[in-house]
């Protein structure tokens, strides 16, 4: 309740601060204590001489309550009285600035306005600033990963709730019904899971994830992890999404439906100090390379790599503690799906196409390659999985990733001072590469082969590419970027026009289309009469005890077709490239703002060899009629080159910031 004004409505009838007044307690009898005189000095008719004694007044010497109060009103009486007369100065004064003040009326206003604005923007800054504090603040919180802080049972703040709150683009809206798909429908996703996600990143034991799809569909009493629920509906999750071929078709709505139930069981699921909440986070991660709407796969392998780190999988235990080599093999498993030789396995691909920094170094790593696995692949039958899948294929990737990472690191990620040889150095990194592509087994699934093999194509174009450390390149690299550049455009497309996906291909995939056609278009407008002549060129010469140079690759071209030259090749592939990203644009709307940036960027390159095509056309055609008037039969001229009438212009990097594109953000 307020306290009402004295200076208004004093409150006389209070309670005294003593018990009984001064006639009262001569008298002795009992006052009341009542203000401004008790009940006894008001019947005796002796209100006037009420008075008790306080801290302030000895007894004897009190001061009347109404005397008090009477004083106080004369004060603030004055007080008011020199207030008015202080206005009615400055009323004064003001009248001859009145016009002043109309005048500067708009500007107050104007200015107050850009106040406003500067203090939300600052606010807005301190926000940010404090959101990306907590983030930065991960590596002290919650990836002190032994902790149990961020238990539920000790505080509301969980984990999973930091987690999901630093990695989540969109909220993912709640499932509309909990019910399981019928178990015919689990075991089809889960089997498509297993054949292109699982072959390559086993973070899991299979018999566990059958244990928890048995039990959760056994529906009785007994009593289910948090993580086991995790582990099934974010594998139906991955293996639903991993199907789609458009925004809200079928197969997403139900990734995201299973989505959605995971994230019901993420606080157990995501909890620190636990095999699983590493388990957990690359599944998320897997997820979100497909859904990158609704999650960061960036922050996302960033939080599983430092778990990794705080559980010390990033080091291999001393073999006189180890008791079980099954759960070595999985530990070994566990950090190579997350990391190779310092590089992510899922993060070296996420840290390549960004052009990031890995997680850690290969300084910092002690661990084995997992032992690969005997057991050969299962074919499915009447719908159930099949029986322990073979980790060779990850065993293979793992080996490729390493390679990576060293190379990358070393002309991505140290610095800017120029290599000694560089020529010699990109071609051992090459030869290591080839070395792996030839060791691989000849009854690999087609599938896997294909993809591994755009991976190495990737891996040549992003190690030739000019570098910091390697800024100058040959033909002969140009060349080589061409034709690997131009074959995996090649091969994507058919990838994204296949009639089902096949494959682990993410939303990652089209920003390596991005950069590969980025790489195509550079060379191309560096030396496009000697790439579209296609006449040989010297082959640099290696450095004695270097690798020799990486051999042209074999055109892929379809059985019965005539030979096309480049400059047919070049116009079909960015004909290709265009379509590829019209179909990624309808499962990834953010895959849009690529198409139209490279619509920007390839507009003069294509229309320049339109002109071209059009002009060696003519030429033919005149040379065929030519002939044709003397009664003698065309001879075919190898190697016919029509130039164009003024050079291509000198355009390194077709006006595309090459720097912003290595960094990964979307083109501006």
């Amino acid at each position: 309740m307020p306290r009402p004004s004295f200076s208004h409505n004093p409150l006389l009838r209070v309670s005294r601060p003593v018990s009984a007044c001064s006639r009262c307690r001569a008298a002795k009898v009992k006052c009341d204590g009542k203000l401004p005189a008790c009940t006894a000095c008001e019947k005796a008719g002796r209100a006037n001489e009420c008075s008790a004694a306080n801290d302030q007044f000895a007894r004897g010497k009190e001061r009347s309550y109404v005397a008090a109060l009477e004083l106080r009103i004369e004060k603030l009486e004055k007080r008011l009285q020199y207030a008015k007369s202080r206005k009615a100065s400055v009323a004064l004064h003001d009248t001859d600035a009145t016009v002043f003040n109309v005048q500067q009326m708009d500007r107050r206003d104007s200015l107050a306005l850009i106040r406003a604005a500067i203090h939300r923007k600052a606010a807005q800054k301190r926000e940010n600033s404090d959101v990306n504090s907590l983030v930065s603040d991960f590596g002290f919180l919650s990836v002190n990963a032994t902790t149990r802080d961020f238990e539920p049972t000790s505080t509301n703040m969980t984990f999973a709730r930091l987690v999901l709150a630093a990695t989540t683009n969109d909220v993912i809206p709640e499932s509309p019904q909990a019910r399981l798909p019928p178990r015919q429908i689990a075991h089809t996703l889960i089997q498509h899971y297993m054949s292109n996600v699982y072959s390559l990143f086993p973070c899991f034991s299979e018999t566990a994830l059958l244990t928890a799809l048995d039990d959760i569909y056994q529906e009785d009493t007994r009593i289910i992890k948090d993580s086991d629920y995790w582990l099934v509906y974010m594998v139906l999750a991955i293996g639903s999404t991993a199907q789609s071929k458009r925004s809200q078709d079928a197969y997403y709505i139900a990734g995201l439906e299973y989505a959605s139930r995971a994230m019901n069981h993420a606080d157990g699921a995501l909890a620190p100090g636990y095999v699983t909440q590493i388990q957990s986070l690359l599944l998320l991660t897997q997820y979100a390379m497909l859904d990158p709407a609704h999650f960061d796969s960036w922050h996302l392998i960033g939080f599983t790599a430092r778990a990794i780190v705080d559980l010390g999988f990033h080091q291999d235990p001393p073999l006189s503690s180890v008791s079980d080599k099954s759960a070595l093999d999985m530990r070994r498993k566990i950090f190579y799906c997350t990391a190779v030789s310092c590089t992510n396995i899922l993060a070296s691909a996420i840290s390549m196409v960004h052009a990031r920094t890995f997680s850690f170094t290969d300084d910092t790593v002690n661990v084995a390659f997992p032992q690969a696995s005997s057991n050969t692949r299962k074919s499915s039958v009447s719908g159930h999985i099949s029986g322990p899948q073979s980790a060779d294929p990850a065993l293979l990737l793992f080996q490729l990733r390493r390679a990576q990472s060293h190379w990358y690191q070393e002309l991505y990620q140290s610095g800017s001072v120029l290599l000694q040889d560089p020529v010699s150095y990109i071609w051992n990194m090459c030869h290591d590469m080839r070395e792996w592509q030839e060791s691989l087994p000849s009854n690999l699934p087609s599938e896997v082969r294909r993809l591994f093999d755009q991976e190495l194509r990737y891996s040549y174009v992003y190690c030739i590419a000019p570098s910091a450390r390697a800024p100058d390149i040959t033909d002969y690299n140009r060349i080589l970027i061409f034709e690997h550049s131009l074959a995996y455009l090649d091969t994507v497309h058919e990838i994204a026009h296949g009639a089902q996906n096949s494959g682990f291909y993410t939303y990652h995939d089209v920003m390596r289309v991005y950069f590969m056609v980025n790489q195509f278009l550079a060379v191309l407008s560096d030396a496009e009469d000697m790439l579209l002549s296609g006449v040989p060129v010297p082959i640099p010469i290696s450095a004695p005890g270097a690798a020799s140079a990486p051999p042209l690759p074999r055109r892929l071209q379809p059985p019965g077709m005539n030979v096309v030259d480049n400059l047919d090749r070049s116009l079909r592939c960015l004909d290709k490239v265009s379509q590829t990203l019209d179909v990624y644009g309808k499962r990834w709307a953010d895959a849009s703002t690529w198409r139209e940036s490279y619509s920007m960027i390839s507009q003069e390159m294509v229309e320049r060899l339109q002109r071209r095509k059009q002009m060696r056309d003519t030429a033919r055609e005149q040379y065929h009629l030519q002939f044709q008037s003397r009664g003698t039969p065309p001879q075919p001229q190898a190697g016919f080159q029509m130039h164009s009438s003024q050079h291509a212009k000198e355009m390194p990097w077709v006006g595309v910031d090459a720097a912003q594109v290595m960094r990964g953000g979307f083109p501006q």
